[in-house]
């Protein structure tokens, strides 16, 4: 390929796609890849003739944070900087990992694949609901541990049928839960910012989150990771629940107020409560693993080859679309009033 083509960085994994960034920038664009093993590094590779002078869009994985740390103020303002970078492509619904504000005030564009890891990341939300009502995750505790169900308490676990789910967030992965549990059937409510045009007539809305979780038997988030989103589920909400209920995470740990929810626990308000995610990751609050009821997955959400194969497909097409029309799709709604 021409040296005259535009460049693209690959910044973090890229493991399932790689025939497929072939072909999409086959004749569009020269792909590099980021092999910085620190910060000092990426950001003198940034500079005019460095081994990154040129890149205009960037696909960006969470594991580029391992070697390069976040997309923080100072990594914006180095891209800022070139004149040439323009378009960030992140692999991730939850982009909590790039200041987008900067972005925005330093004109970089910034896409996400929120419709890739709907299904897998409802079915974790799915799994978890059901292992928390019914106690399957403590039961096959039990039975490796030689015990078979002689610690179990019928009295503690309850059928899914007839439950009710309040779901926090009702978009993409949010409408799919519900689709999936409505199969039971359970009860599903929701409370979002607005009224969602595609919930189903069976879905109702309430009108805030107080309500949502004192008619909750189970309440599952589904919010996404910003300033006004921490601990959006805090000690006053938690209490609100009916005692006995059961909280599902699968969207970031911080949306919850975790001492506040295990003080819950503690004190039995909360029967059990089912994560993928958790406030400090990889780091898991010990207190967590003394409640043999809870289900704690390590952030498994999308953990499976089909899902990350989209997820990746889904980013380098934004891109190549962004370097084909001057636009790709999913940009942030942070960013869209700029359109």
């Amino acid at each position: 390929m021409s040296s005259r083509q535009p460049r693209i960085l690959i910044c973090g994994n890229l493991v399932w796609a790689h025939e497929e960034a072939k072909q999409l920038f086959n004749g569009l664009a020269d792909i590099v890849i980021m092999d910085s093993p620190n910060r000092p590094d990426f950001l003198a590779g940034l500079k005019t003739g460095g081994k990154y002078d040129g890149i205009v869009g960037i696909y960006r994985h969470n594991t580029s944070a391992d070697r390069i740390g976040v997309f923080d103020e100072e990594i914006i303002d180095a891209l800022a900087e070139t004149g040439t970078v323009k378009w960030i492509a992140h692999n991730g619904a939850g982009y909590d990992q790039i200041n987008v504000f900067r972005c925005a005030e330093k004109g970089i564009s910034v896409s996400n694949t929120p419709g890739a890891v709907d299904d897998a990341t409802a079915t974790t939300a799915l799994y978890l609901v059901i292992s928390c009502l019914r106690n399957y995750a403590w039961a096959e505790q039990s039975l490796r541990q030689g015990t078979f169900k002689s610690v179990l308490n019928p009295g503690r676990a309850h059928d899914v049928t007839g439950r009710t789910l309040g779901i926090l967030g009702l978009g993409g992965i949010g409408l799919r839960l519900a689709h999936l549990v409505h199969a039971f059937p359970m009860r599903v409510i929701y409370h979002s910012r607005n009224k969602s045009a595609n919930a189903p007539e069976w879905c109702k809305y309430v009108d805030s989150v107080e309500e949502l979780c004192r008619e909750s038997d189970v309440l599952s988030l589904h919010v996404p990771l910003r300033d006004e989103t921490v601990h959006l589920v805090g000690e006053n909400e938690i209490r609100a629940m009916k005692k006995g209920s059961v909280i599902v995470n699968t969207a970031r740990g911080k949306v919850i107020d975790e001492e506040a929810m295990i003080r819950a626990l503690a004190d039995g308000h909360l029967s059990s409560v089912g994560l993928d995610v958790y406030p400090n990751e990889p780091l898991v609050n010990p207190r967590l693993l003394e409640f043999p009821q809870n289900v704690l997955l390590p952030h498994m959400g999308t953990e499976n080859q089909d899902s990350q194969r989209h997820m990746e497909v889904r980013a380098l097409t934004n891109l190549r679309d962004f370097l084909r029309n001057g636009q790709g799709n999913d940009l942030v709604p942070e960013l869209r009033s700029r359109l």
